[in-house]
């Protein structure tokens, strides 16, 4: 007989920037207060789902969004480091249109190949270790339901790596904004699809709204 158990891949909530860094993996950038109530609109979601099993990223922001659906459920969230956010050589930069960080001829040999890409952690590093991640989860939680707060890239490199399609993309268009889930189901260890939900939809910036994309 087989078991249907479903991995849930969280993206964290919004986190305090108001300079709009690409904070990556830098400590100290913990969620808004705003980021605190889109995690308490996901954990209030999933409160009547089957979860027995909850992993996070190290980072602040991850740990934070975890945090309300933990309590809720009183289950106990695990650190894996496998599901921290991607490497990236602008970590600390502002990237934003028209601070001159990607027009900066200094800059221009972090972005020499996009398909790798050159600016940081590969493509196909990330995917080996979310989907690492996700089957240890899902083994934990067999028969029933796991999630694993993480953070956008991982997430849609996670999602692309079991749709089996291109790691290239355009960032402006991933599927992965601010306490969105992206849920994997899978029949015993045979990955079936999935579904994208957006508890916090709208408690989104209005620029967000309606959108695919969000930050880091």
């Amino acid at each position: 007989m087989s078991e249907r158990t479903i991995v849930h891949l969280m993206r964290h909530g919004e986190v305090y920037n108001p300079e709009g860094v690409l904070y990556g993996r830098l400590p100290k950038f913990v969620l808004s207060d705003l980021g605190h109530q889109m995690a308490a609109r996901a954990a209030d979601f999933l409160s009547k789902n089957e979860i027995v099993h909850m992993v996070a990223s190290p980072l602040e922001r991850a740990q934070q969004t975890a945090e309300p659906l933990s309590k809720l459920l009183e289950v106990p969230v695990h650190t894996d480091d496998r599901v921290i956010e991607a490497d990236n050589l602008f970590e600390g930069k502002t990237v934003g249109v028209g601070n001159g960080a990607f027009t900066n001829p200094r800059n221009w040999w972090m972005l020499r190949n996009p398909i790798r890409p050159s600016w940081g952690e590969p493509y196909k590093e990330i995917a080996a270790r979310m989907t690492a991640a996700v089957d240890d989860a899902r083994e934990a939680a067999r028969g029933h339901e796991a999630v694993i707060v993480s953070h956008q890239l991982p997430v849609w490199i996670a999602r692309r790596a079991y749709e089996q399609k291109s790691f290239v993309h355009d960032p402006r268009k991933r599927q992965c904004t601010l306490a969105s889930l992206t849920s994997l189901t899978f029949d015993g260890d045979d990955f079936v699809g999935f579904t994208y939900s957006e508890p916090a939809a709208d408690l989104l910036p209005a620029p967000l709204r309606g959108k695919v994309v969000g930050g880091a």
